[in-house]
């Protein structure tokens, strides 16, 4: 009887060698202090500029949108919705088509 269980108790003993192995090792978390940069700058008076300084100044500053190339309205939209949809801004959605009026009219392709 023995030797019949003996080659299941080696294949358990095997199995179970990593197991032992991973939870003798510690794992430990890190905090990650990111410095942003700090600007008191906000996107110039118009229409619409309410929406885009209440909306996009949470994540970045103005300063990195009016340093971008002028595009289409169609362009805007796409980088607006990328915003929304891939890195998940609070962007209001009652909001999302002035800002990219907003941005159209300020840096829109001419």
């Amino acid at each position: 009887m023995f030797l019949n269980l003996l080659p299941v108790l080696v294949v358990l003993c095997v199995a179970s060698t990593p197991l032992a192995a991973r939870a003798a090792t510690t794992f430990e978390l890190k905090s990650v202090k990111i410095d942003l940069p700090d600007s008191d700058r906000m996107f110039p008076e118009g229409p619409g500029s309410d929406a885009i300084n209440n909306n996009c100044l949470a994540c970045h500053s103005a300063g990195m949108v009016l340093n971008q190339p002028a595009l289409s309205k169609q362009a805007w939209t796409a980088e607006v919705n990328k915003m929304i949809n891939n890195y998940k801004a609070p962007v209001a959605p009652e909001d999302v088509g002035t800002i990219v009026d907003y941005l159209t009219a300020l840096k829109g392709a001419k």
